[in-house]
């Protein structure tokens, strides 16, 4: 703690863009209490990012620091923001096995709690490194073991992925649930302007998903769904959110299917609730690997009926009546069935968010949990 009083906690991250960590992150920066905690950003880019107005507008600091794979000219960086702008009481690092390096600093420079936050299930990726990159991997685990006081993870998945098998272990370790803001979800408006705002008919059968373009998210089986699904209901409709390096790929791809008039490419968004509520009447993420798969419980909360894969951590099945988990080995005319049948089923009134609402995925119970954890006794390093 510091002069003034405050528990001040530096998170380290790549930039604050719109993605399932940076949106939980801004979710703790707007419920945590104000009186008692500061919270800071450094960021590895120097490009303008979704969240930094509002950032800001919070009374929060954004530092970038450079160049991470020349670790020299980042440890002079990172010193230059520690010992520039005062004391910080706690160091959290959601960079994965790159924490190893930050908290070996964080330590050098005094700083007392220092979290790992294991946020994916990186494994199936880790599996095939070679040469250097198995060298990297083995060694900023190792950092890791020796410099960080606490152990974080998304899911038992993820904690595995980082810290190994036997991390639940540790004293040090711990699942932190994600939390969400109900709000949205729990006054959900039947409003449909928004659908025939995006072009969606009145009667379509629309399956959303939200994620990042990139090769975890598995869009181009997605693709193979939605051809399936659209032989077997023409008025169906996918709706894509997000943004990424492959969505040109993917979108000339629909186009060369024949797909193109039967998908919403709707780019980043900041209405994921207003979208899950008001146009998605089904919800489906064939990812390769997650390290929770946060979106999944805004669905749940939405009330939408979910198909996600078998890869998916078992931790966001909160309406197990609502979630059908399928093998990535099924066809995806398997998961457009599963899909069909839940035609008709998505839950109304705020019934879902209530529920989730009694979970550990409520943004209240997720910063009361965090908050503990930052003002409470650093472990003991081993």
């Amino acid at each position: 703690m510091n002069d003034c009083g405050k528990t001040r906690v530096l998170h380290i991250v790549g930039g604050m863009n719109r993605g399932g960590v940076e949106t939980w992150l801004m979710h703790v920066l707007r419920h945590i209490d104000k009186e008692r905690f500061e919270m800071d950003f450094l960021v590895h880019t120097l490009e303008p990012c979704a969240y930094d107005n509002e950032i800001r507008a919070w009374g929060s600091k954004i530092f970038p620091c450079l160049h991470p794979q020349k670790p020299f000219r980042y440890a002079i960086g990172l010193r230059r923001v520690l010992k520039a702008h005062g004391r910080y009481d706690v160091l959290h690092s959601h960079v994965h096995h790159f924490s190893g390096f930050t908290l070996a600093l964080g330590r050098l420079a005094g700083v007392p709690l220092r979290i790992a936050h294991s946020h994916l299930d990186s494994r199936p990726v880790d599996s095939a490194g070679k040469g250097l990159r198995r060298v990297y991997l083995k060694g900023m685990r190792k950092l890791i073991r020796m410099n960080a006081t606490s152990f974080l993870a998304a899911s038992q998945q993820a904690g595995e992925a980082l810290f190994g098998s036997h991390w639940d272990q540790d004293q040090r370790s711990r699942i932190a649930f994600y939390g969400i803001d109900l709000k949205p979800f729990r006054n959900a408006s039947r409003d449909r302007s928004l659908r025939y705002g995006l072009g969606l008919p009145e009667q379509a059968f629309v399956v959303g998903h939200v994620g990042a373009f990139r090769r975890q998210k598995n869009h181009s089986f997605l693709l193979d769904i939605s051809a399936e699904l659209v032989q077997r209901d023409p008025q169906s409709r996918l709706l894509l959110v997000g943004d990424g390096p492959l969505r040109m790929g993917i979108e000339k791809k629909a186009r060369a299917m024949g797909l193109h008039d039967r998908m919403i490419f709707a780019g980043s968004r900041s209405d994921v609730p207003d979208l899950m509520t008001q146009a998605m009447d089904a919800y489906v993420m064939p990812s390769l690997y997650e390290g929770l798969g946060i979106v999944c419980i805004e669905a749940q909360a939405a009330g939408l009926p979910l198909v996600i894969s078998d890869r998916i951590p078992p931790e966001v099945d909160v309406l197990p009546g609502l979630v059908q988990r399928v093998s990535l080995s099924a066809p995806p005319s398997f998961w457009a069935e599963k899909l069909l049948q839940g035609k008709g089923k998505k839950l109304v009134d705020g019934a879902g968010a209530r529920a989730v609402e009694e979970s550990p995925f409520s943004i209240l119970k997720s910063v009361a949990s965090l908050e503990k954890i930052y003002e409470g006794k650093k472990h003991r390093h081993p």
